[in-house]
């Protein structure tokens, strides 16, 4: 832990408390701060108004946003299967990288793990991707959560996680998933406070992910006029990538069509409007209930999607659409609308966010704390140069943040992109001779980051 800067987050709280609660809640001051972790499923990092899309709404994230601190370059580390949510929010958890982390978590530690031992009320509303077993183990007590993967939006199958540490029947809640989890999320924030005692309120969102049944009211935001095609799109891979027929592929039919695309994504955007609309009521509930002013609010996404681009629909690829994810942070000591490019990944919100807390990162875990870059101290290190990612077997890539190579190993193929020119990965430039030292030194790269992550692979 950065010794040095735990207190500094921490005379901030009282700082904070001392200016907006009443005397008598001062009186006797928090021995933490609160966090409210909120995860998206299948959400593009390109999809928040504030940064850039002027396509979408969401006028809750764009107010978090401004709160706080956005990271444009947050990675994941990819998957050794199709179901990408399962290993990333095993990394996030634990803080172990992809080919080190156990995906059910079985006696692997993690951060609200961590916060509970130390003194915090652990919560946990929404989806658990990562077996029943492990639940207990890191949250105290949950309601309406759904241990799946991919549900029907409207009739998601729930069950409660009891004082006790076992799970309650099972049972359907009705209505969109969204509103469920929200519904819980906000009950938790209403209760009565345990004295001081912080809590850790986790609320993981199924949506954005398919079926793709936004309310009404959220799809006529887009259905009349649907979002314009990515800049990226093509109607067709040009190449087998390993993974043409899983399932998220099929969902459309081969060639894609600019029509077929659009109104996907005006169900798409609907999803995240509505998910936006759940935020804003999170967001609300904390300020009326004047727990704002000593909470750390984060809200990231599993895992991108392609959504059309390159002619592809999901997350099973290595293209920036599909390895980058949202995340924002904002509450004490959080510098307020800040934009942030260095490259960070999601596995090292484990270490982060203990760091923040003041207690230890969860043993195993390897991602660096990036507390020093989210109290605004640039350079003081967190960001790695360089994130390798893997995507079973068929895919392997490296990027420093401007170059990215992307290796096809059973096709011996390889792609090379300037991301600084070519943000949205368009124009390859592997076979082009002046790009040649790059494309070799990229693929240096790729070994030793294979080696240093553990990566069995042999690539010849």
């Amino acid at each position: 832990m950065h010794s040095r800067l735990a207190p500094l987050v921490r005379l901030a709280y009282l700082l904070f408390s001392a200016l907006f609660l009443p005397r008598a809640a001062f009186a006797a001051p928090a021995t933490g701060p609160n966090i409210v972790f909120i995860f998206s499923d299948d959400q593009r990092a390109d999809t928040i108004h504030a940064l850039g899309n002027r396509q979408i709404q969401t006028p809750h994230l764009d107010r978090l946003a401004r709160a706080g601190t956005a990271f444009t370059q947050a990675h994941i580390l990819g998957a050794l299967q199709g179901a990408v949510c399962v290993p990333s929010r095993a990394m996030m958890l634990s803080g172990r990288s992809l080919f080190r982390v156990r995906e059910d978590l079985r006696d692997t530690p993690t951060w609200p793990g961590q916060l509970g031992r130390a003194g915090w009320t652990t919560f946990i509303t929404g989806k658990w991707h990562n077996g029943a077993r492990s639940l207990p183990a890191s949250f105290a007590e949950g309601h309406n959560v759904f241990l799946g993967g991919m549900t029907d939006q409207n009739q998601v199958k729930v069950r409660d996680l009891l004082p006790d540490g076992t799970l309650s029947p099972e049972r359907t809640a009705a209505g969109p998933s969204s509103e469920t989890f929200a519904d819980s999320a906000v009950r938790f924030l209403k209760e009565p406070r345990r004295g001081d005692q912080p809590f850790c309120l986790y609320v993981a969102l199924t949506s954005p992910h398919d079926p793709r049944t936004p309310p009404p009211e959220f799809l006529e935001l887009y259905a009349t006029r649907p979002p314009p095609l990515p800049s990226n799109f093509l109607v067709q891979h040009p190449f087998d990538n390993g993974e043409m027929t899983v399932r998220d592929e099929k969902l459309l039919p081969w060639p894609r069509t600019p029509e077929a695309v659009r109104q996907d994504l005006a169900a798409y955007y609907g999803m995240i409007s509505h998910v936006d609309a759940q935020v804003g009521r999170i967001l609300d509930t904390l300020h009326e209930t004047q727990l704002h002013t000593n909470t750390l609010v984060v809200f990231a996404g599993d895992n991108g999607l392609a959504m059309g681009s390159h002619g592809l629909l999901g997350k099973q690829n290595l293209y920036e659409h599909s390895m980058r994810v949202p995340l924002l942070v904002a509450g004490p000591g959080i510098p307020r609308n800040r934009r942030v490019s260095d490259l960070v990944t999601l596995h090292q919100l484990a270490a982060t966010l203990c760091d923040y807390a003041g207690v230890p990162a969860p043993d195993g875990a390897e991602g660096e704390s990036l507390l020093p870059t989210w109290l605004g101290r640039n350079g003081t290190g967190g960001s790695p140069k360089t994130v390798l990612t893997a995507y079973r077997d068929i895919q392997r890539a490296v990027t420093d943040g401007r170059w990215k190579l992307i290796e096809y190993p059973k096709s011996q193929r390889l792609q090379l992109f300037d991301l600084r020119r070519d943000p949205d990965e368009r124009k390859d430039l592997a076979d082009q001779p002046r790009f040649l030292k790059q494309r070799t030194r990229l693929l240096a790269l790729l070994r030793a980051q294979q080696r240093q992550a553990g990566d069995p692979l042999a690539i010849p």
